[in-house]
Order: C-alpha cells, then sequence, then structure tokens
C-alpha cells in the first residue's frame, strides 16, 4: 500500500538507511538501557523495533504521532547520562500529547544525525499534508494492519480480520460480494487500487448522498447555482454564498472539467463537508481574532498549576519537561516552587515531599527557550519563594542573565499606570508574580529620587493562610487608600544581623528617634530586595473580603484562592466576583487534596470572570477538555477575551443568578441538533481483535448552572466504522456566551460504566456562524447587560472531528451532526 504515497514521500539518502534499520539503545532511566534494532518501514510512515535484527517485530511509532526529534543535549535524561554515552549519539523523539519521550542512543554521531534528519524531513512532510494524504496514509495503515504475512495482498481471511480490525462487524456474504467485486484480477486477493475500491465500497455515505440528492436536478452533479442554494438554505451562508461556492469548488472539486464547469460531484461534495470548510469550528475563530489591547484582568489567561510535575503531588517526577508541555499547549502562567538546594543552586520541587527535584536555572533556561514558540504574549512565572536570602539572589541572578531582554523589569514606559498593561504591550515578556517589599510608586520614586524608603512586606502564600492573614492585618495599615489611618513605621532589624536571617517587623510610631521597638509577633522569612524589584505588576496579596480589596489594593494587585474558597465566594457575592475580576486579577488553584494531580470543572470559576484558573496540565479528562475547548480559539494564544458583561465595573452579572427572577420571560436559545451518523471510530479495547465497539454519542453543555446539561443519542450495536443514529437531541442555552459544547462518543456496556471513545470541546460562539442576527431582548435590565446583538451559530451540516482522551487527533474518526437554532423568549412557542 506504499504507492498510495508514491511520488509523494521525500527521496533521501537518510531514509533509505534507516529503512535497512540499525541498532540503538532506548533509554528509560539510568538503570534501564537496553539494545533495539529500530527499522522504519517501506510506507516511511511507521517505525517498528525488535530485539535483534531479524527478530519479531513490533510498532514503535508512527510519523504521524511524532511532534518533533530533540537533541541529545536537550534531554534531562540523556544529559544525566553523559559521562556513559556521549551526548551527540543520543536523540528524543518527542510525541503529540502526554506520551512519554523516546529517548534513544545510536552507536555513533553520524547515525545519530541520520535518524535526527530523517525523522524531522518525515515529521515535515506528515505536517504539509493535504486531506487526501492523510486519507491515503490512514488506509495505508490500515492495510499493513491487515495483511498479516506481509505479501502486499490480502485474503478474504485477511479482509474479515481487517473489518474487524476497523470496528465493522458485517454479514459473511455482504463482506465476500464486495470483496469479489474489488478483485477485478480474479485472483483471489486485493492489492493496489483493488483494496482502495474495496474501501470505497465499505466507506459509502447514504445519509451524505441523500443530501447531494436533495439539491441536485440529475443526482449526479451540483451545478453553480445548486450548491449556492445549498450554502444559503443549509450552511446559512448567507450573501457571500455565491463567491463562496467558486472557492469551494475550486478547493474540493477533484475532476479538472468540474472545476472548469464549475460543478461539483459527489466526491468533491463529501470532501467539502469533510475539510476544515466543513468543520464545526469557525474558521474565523481559528487565528487570532481579537481585541489584544486591553487591560490583563479583561482575559482568560492559561494558567498551569504545579508545573514542573509530570505526575502525581506526592512522589510525582520533577521535569522541565513538565514547563515544555505546558508552554508549547498554550499555557501563559506557570507555576515554580523555589526552594534552597545544595551547592547554593536553588531547587523546584514540591515541598515536603518525595516528588524528584530539579534545578531552578534549569527551569528558567526552559522558559527562555520555549515562551514563545506557540504564542507571542506575555508569559507570568508564578513564583512560590521558599529561599534564603543568599539563594534568593540566585535566583535574580538565573532570572536577569538567562531571561535577559525578555524579563521585565520594570513599567513599559517608566511612569505609574493606572490600569493593567494590554497583552498587546507585553509581547514577548516575561513577568514575574511574586511577593513584593514595597508598593510600584515607591519603586518608581526610588528609581527617580533614590530616596532611602521603608519597605512594606504584604503578600500571600498558598501553603501558609494563617500565618499571611496575620501579617496582612498589620502591613494593610500602610496602605495609602488608608487615608483616616495613622501611618505606622516599618524598621528592617538591626545591620549586624546576617541576611539570612533579616526579618522585616511591622511597628508602631516611635515617640523619640533611635529607640527601637520590637513588639511580641511572629516574624516572617526575609525577602531579598533584588527579587521583590522584579515583581512589577503582579504583586501578591492576601484575599480579606471584596471590600477590603476595594479599598487597600491596587489595580496591580494579584490575589490566589483554593478551588473550595473561590467557590464559596462565587456562591456568597458572585457580582461582587464578577465586578473584582474587571479590575484585578485572580488565580485559582486545585485544592491541596487532590494528591492525584485530578483536576476540578474551572467553567464555574470562568463565570466569575476568574482569569488565572490553574490547572494540573499533566492529567487528561473531563476538565482538562473543558479547558482546552476554551483556548482553542483566537490562535491558541493563551489569551481569550471575558464577554463585555465580566468586563464591565459596574456588571450587574450574577454566575449563580444569572436573569432576574422576578421576570416572567428570559431570553432563550434553542439549539436543535441532529446527529446524523459517525466514521471510522477507533477501537476502544485493540488487544481483543473480535471486540467492536457500541457507540453512542453524548452531547454536554457547560455553562452557568441552568445551561449544564447533557443528552445521549440510543448506541448502535457493533459498528464503530460507520453508525448511523439519526436522533434529534433539543437544548435550551439562557448565556451561550458563557457555554462550552462538548460532543463525547463512547462505547456502550451495559454492565459498567460506558467506555471513552473520543470527544471535541468547542466555545458555543466558536460554533461556525450563519448570517447575523439581531437578537431581541426581553424586558429585564439584567439580561441587557450580557445578552447583545451578534451573530448566532446556524451551522447546518457539519463534521466533527473526535480527539483522544489525550488531546491528540483520532483522524479520519468523525461525527456527523446538522444544527439549527431558533431564538425566543421563554415561554414562547411559535
Amino acid at each position: 500500500m506504499a504507492f498510495l504515497l508514491q511520488g509523494r514521500l521525500p527521496v533521501n539518502q537518510d531514509l533509505l538507511l534507516m529503512q535497512k534499520g540499525m541498532s540503538m539503545r532506548k533509554v528509560r532511566s539510568k538503570n534501564w538501557k537496553k539494545l533495539r534494532y529500530f527499522r522504519l518501514q517501506d510506507d516511511g510512515m511507521t517505525v517498528w523495533h525488535a530485539r535483534q535484527a531479524g527478530g519479531s517485530a513490533k510498532p514503535s511509532f508512527s510519523i504521524s504521532d511524532v511532534e518533533t526529534v530533540r537533541e541529545g543535549h536537550e534531554s534531562e535524561l540523556l544529559r544525566s547520562l553523559a559521562e556513559e554515552f556521549p551526548l551527540e549519539q543520543g536523540f528524543t523523539v518527542v510525541f503529540h500529547g502526554r506520551r512519554s519521550n523516546l529517548d534513544l542512543v545510536a552507536n555513533s554521531v553520524d547515525e545519530a544525525r541520520i535518524w535526527m534528519q530523517g525523522l524531522q524531513l518525515l515529521v515535515d512532510f506528515v505536517t504539509s499534508m493535504d486531506q487526501q494524504e492523510w486519507q491515503d496514509q490512514w488506509l495505508s495503515d490500515w492495510f499493513q494492519r491487515g495483511d498479516k504475512n506481509q505479501d502486499g495482498r490480502m485474503t478474504f481471511q485477511e479482509v474479515q480480520r481487517l473489518l474487524r480490525l476497523m470496528n465493522v462487524e458485517m454479514d459473511q456474504e455482504y463482506a465476500f460480494q464486495l470483496f469479489q467485486t474489488a478483485d477485478t484480477s480474479q485472483s483471489g486477493t486485493l492489492e493496489g487500487e483493488e483494496f482502495v475500491q474495496f474501501y470505497k465500497a465499505l466507506t459509502k455515505r447514504p445519509e451524505v448522498q441523500e443530501i447531494f440528492e436533495n439539491f441536485s436536478a440529475d443526482g449526479q452533479k451540483l451545478t453553480l447555482l445548486e450548491f449556492v442554494d445549498f450554502l444559503r438554505e443549509e450552511q446559512k451562508e448567507g450573501d457571500h454564498a455565491s463567491d463562496l461556492a467558486l472557492e469551494l469548488i475550486d478547493r474540493y472539486e477533484p475532476s479538472e472539467s468540474g472545476k472548469l464547469w464549475h460543478v461539483l460531484s459527489m466526491d468533491g461534495f463529501l470532501s467539502y463537508l469533510c475539510s476544515k470548510d466543513g468543520d464545526i469550528f469557525n474558521p474565523t475563530c481559528r487565528p487570532i481574532y481579537q481585541d489584544m489591547t486591553q487591560p490583563l484582568s479583561h482575559y482568560y489567561i492559561n494558567s498551569s498549576h504545579n508545573t514542573y510535575l509530570v505526575g502525581d503531588q506526592l512522589c510525582g517526577q520533577s521535569s522541565v519537561e513538565g514547563y515544555i508541555r505546558a508552554l508549547k499547549r498554550g499555557c501563559r502562567c506557570v507555576e515554580v516552587d523555589i526552594w534552597d538546594g545544595p551547592s547554593g543552586e536553588p531547587i523546584v520541587y514540591h515541598g515536603h515531599t518525595l516528588t524528584s527535584r530539579i534545578l531552578f536555572k534549569d527551569v528558567v533556561a526552559t522558559v527562555a527557550q520555549y515562551a514563545f514558540q506557540t504564542s507571542d504574549y506575555p508569559v507570568i512565572l508564578s513564583l512560590e519563594n521558599h529561599c534564603s536570602w543568599e539563594q534568593q539572589q540566585i535566583m535574580v541572578q538565573h532570572l536577569t542573565e538567562i531571561l535577559g531582554e525578555l524579563l521585565l523589569r520594570t513599567t513599559l514606559d517608566g511612569l505609574l499606570p493606572t490600569q493593567l498593561p494590554s497583552p498587546e504591550e507585553l509581547r514577548r515578556k516575561v513577568l514575574v508574580k511574586g511577593k513584593k517589599l514595597r508598593t510600584l510608586e515607591e519603586d518608581l520614586e526610588e528609581e527617580e529620587e533614590e530616596e532611602e524608603l521603608e519597605p512594606e512586606l504584604e503578600g500571600e502564600q498558598e501553603d501558609e493562610p494563617e500565618l499571611e492573614a496575620q501579617f496582612e492585618s498589620e502591613s494593610q495599615k500602610l496602605s495609602p487608600r488608608s487615608k483616616d489611618k495613622k501611618k505606622e513605621k516599618v524598621v528592617m532589624c538591626p545591620l549586624f544581623c546576617p541576611p539570612p536571617c533579616c526579618e522585616v517587623m511591622v511597628q508602631a510610631p516611635i515617640s523619640k528617634p533611635g529607640v527601637l521597638l520590637f513588639p511580641k509577633q511572629k516574624f516572617k522569612p526575609s525577602l531579598c530586595p533584588s527579587l521583590s524589584a522584579l515583581v512589577v505588576y503582579l504583586k501578591s496579596v492576601s484575599f480579606h473580603s471584596f471590600t477590603h480589596s476595594r479599598e487597600h489594593y491596587r489595580f496591580y494587585e494579584i490575589s490566589s484562592f483554593s478551588e473550595t474558597k473561590a467557590k464559596s465566594l462565587i456562591k456568597e457575592a458572585g457580582n461582587e466576583f464578577v465586578q473584582h475580576n474587571v479590575w484585578q486579577l485572580s488565580r485559582v488553584y486545585p485544592s491541596g487534596l487532590r494528591t492525584d494531580s485530578s483536576n476540578y470543572n474551572p467553567q464555574e470559576l470562568w463565570n466569575a470572570g476568574c482569569q488565572m484558573v490553574a490547572m494540573n496540565v499533566q492529567t487528561a479528562g473531563l476538565e482538562m477538555d473543558i479547558h482546552d475547548g476554551l483556548f482553542r480559539q483566537n490562535g491558541g494564544c493563551g489569551y481569550v477575551l471575558k464577554p463585555d458583561f465580566l468586563r464591565d465595573a459596574q456588571s450587574s452579572f450574577h454566575p449563580e443568578r444569572p436573569i432576574s427572577p422576578c421576570k416572567a420571560q428570559t431570553l432563550i436559545i434553542q439549539p436543535w441538533l441532529q446527529v446524523i451518523s459517525g466514521q471510522q471510530l477507533p477501537k476502544v479495547n485493540k488487544t481483543k481483535e473480535g471486540s467492536i465497539v457500541d457507540p453512542l454519542v453524548r452531547v454536554e453543555i457547560f455553562g452557568i448552572r441552568p445551561d449544564t446539561t447533557y443528552q445521549e443519542t440510543n448506541y448502535v450495536e457493533n459498528n464503530g466504522f460507520n453508525p448511523y443514529w439519526g436522533q434529534t437531541l433539543c437544548f435550551r442555552v439562557l448565556v451561550p456566551e458563557l457555554a462550552l459544547l462538548r460532543f463525547v462518543v463512547k462505547d456502550y456496556d451495559w454492565k459498567s460504566r460506558h467506555d471513552f471513545v473520543g470527544q471535541y470541546t468547542l466555545p458555543w460562539t466558536c460554533m461556525k456562524q450563519g448570517e447575523p442576527v439581531l437578537r431581541p431582548l426581553a424586558n429585564t435590565p439584567a439580561l441587557a447587560a450580557f445578552l447583545t446583538p451578534s451573530s448566532c451559530p446556524f451551522p447546518g451540516y457539519r463534521h466533527i472531528h473526535l480527539l483522544s482522551k489525550d488531546g491528540t487527533s483520532l483522524q479520519p474518526a468523525s461525527i456527523f451532526v446538522h444544527i439549527c437554532t431558533r431564538e425566543g423568549l421563554e415561554g414562547d412557542e411559535s
């Protein structure tokens, strides 16, 4: 089946040598280093390995699974073995999603170079493949798996086995009929183009054929006018449908004569529906399309919790790989827990646990290298500093020397700002979030006047709430906003104290010059002034109440909340939380009880406008699907503009009570969603050839509490290849601006929980949009604040391309749906 990509694969000496095979060491740890024989298959798309040359081989990885190839010196593991293996002979295969990296050591520098260059060449080729090439590659992969004796042809017995592998249970007589029809050479086997024809017969789409014939006069083609009618009536493309029809025909019609005569064949029609243009996700929402010039507090910010961990919170591994993966998936706020390390070097790990340690300087170097590979918008280093004075100075040295010009060290123009800067203004800048000795005003005054000022220690530490609260109760009196309070003095301990023991203490005004008073109170470890100075726009402070924040805090100060505290505040004072998040940043982090690195649902926090809802990015699941769904838009840049009613300082929106209960009618959006069919769904249990899924589709909506719901289709027995449901589900959506839509395919199991097959999550506002519709507002003041005129989704017929639990593509697995939407007032039955 390599013939499918023949002539399109790059011809390269490295690839020819890789196809002959080479012995390399597979390295998993310092103690696990095994010699294996690796070989690139003839299809150029898969790598197999065996214990030795000529031994029984099995698949190692597919090129489509590979994200990139790194040199040996970039691997933590290979660096730790540098005395045993030269780094020049090592390299790392990095996979998409959360799959562990593959570290390999070749027998020579030349052999390592051959594999690194060859693999990267193939990765670049796969990245550039078009839709047809992906389909050909998928078909080639299946042929390889079905051709058990690898003779390049398939018997009927092998075809039967392949059908089971492909999730198809088919009547044997019908399957043999398709086999004989495709076997034009009458050889009793299928090879080359014969297998392609067999596959096409297997994958006929009667539901798409019916739609095609509804608009085609002759059932053979769609004329330009007929295709325009389809785009207007079903896809709601509006006035530009005529121009769009010409573009789509030119893009998807396979025959040159069809393009010339501006007609679309059934193959071209299906190709369009399966393409990005036929995808449910609005293509205009893929690049950066939002206003990026508003204050940071007006955006949701993709945030990671305990970023250094790639496992659990108690015994998991700490690795710079955690930062690489987080940054490359669009995280803009990463967390660093820093502690005193040996040899004077600060280390990063989860304190008071058995998690492994990594060097702080390695973390900073990783941030410098990967911070802006995915997005140019600012990266926030959330520092949890537990270091002594000396090692804080080392931290400052690493931050300033390694990050260089990337590190923001003062306000953008050197002047005192009146609001937080925008992501656009902070492009390619790294910001430090942490404690600060003084106010920003005092820092700027010192830069101008070089006056000797009295330090003030404010801040918060997630793991020391009681101590923080006690200290804040004193230090808040120093705020210039407390005009009715007598200013108190802050003094340093005597100069003869060595720096590590230096404490900062709050003291009442002294009546006589030169007399120091030391009241009884708990002292806090000192904060190095040079580290404090690196905190500009993100000064950590403890939260007491929303009233306290309004009266005492400034816009550049940020509070952190545990998930439990934040959810409690939403229930108690949801509208105040919304207004608080308009002018000041909030960071929410998982409960300390989540020692397994599980996640919480971020939606409830986003509903209140919380910007930095930190997630355990290393853990896949529903919560990360929701998180990834929101940040899939806007170029995946890590910043998503909040709805306007969450950016209004006078907003009346309450996430728990979004609509006034005294009004009888409220505006609702009612989507009708017909789940039509599925295509090439993957097997759940790949170890059992006879196991075939019984798929059902679950459609979930996440948003404000009244909008959060789900519905399911019935299951289709024993067909994961082309199941047909044809069921219509109806929903009611009150606040679409906050809603996310999740499609999940599951394998029905009457005895236990249904198994996960695939999913896709996207914001409601990122569904393919129809013509602009002026949304009628109910006679409710609360509605006017957040239900504004806009385009509403009328996607028509769309394919939803499924992702794995890990967030990687399951191409070509998809589900085919039809969605239409009606707006009206509650109680309106028209």
